[in-house]
């Protein structure tokens, strides 16, 4: 079955670093869409990065623009999610997602398939 995990996440103060990891098994990552997501108490799910499977793209939201950065291993399974200059605005639990139907886009509802969630938490 498909299955994506999460780990990586922590406590980590105000302009620090964390690198979270998505391992995932059941299908072939390069040949699904793959996307990490952010929801916070009481907030909207938020569209933070994902990579279309048909040509390479990425997108990143303009929250994290210039301090997220997405990779893949394909190799390993494993998607990456590199969080630099962390604001207590990035407090949230991730979440990492894949569909084989998706298009490019980044917006939750499209992505049948999730992970459990790690929580990241951005405080002085």
């Amino acid at each position: 079955q498909v299955q994506l995990v999460e780990s990586g996440g922590g406590l980590v103060q105000p302009g620090g670093s964390l690198r979270l990891s998505c391992a995932v098994s059941g299908f072939t990552l390069k040949d699904w869409d793959i996307g990490w997501f952010r929801q916070a108490p009481g907030k909207e799910r938020e569209g933070i990065s994902c990579i279309s499977s048909r040509d390479g793209r990425i997108y990143y939201a303009g929250s994290v623009k210039g301090r997220f950065t997405i990779s893949r291993d394909n190799a390993k399974n494993t998607v990456y999610l590199q969080m630099n200059s962390l604001k207590p605005e990035d407090t949230a639990v991730y979440y990492c997602a894949a569909d084989p139907k998706v298009s490019g886009t980044c917006r939750g509802y499209e992505y049948d398939h999730w992970g459990q969630g790690t929580q990241v938490t951005v405080s002085s």
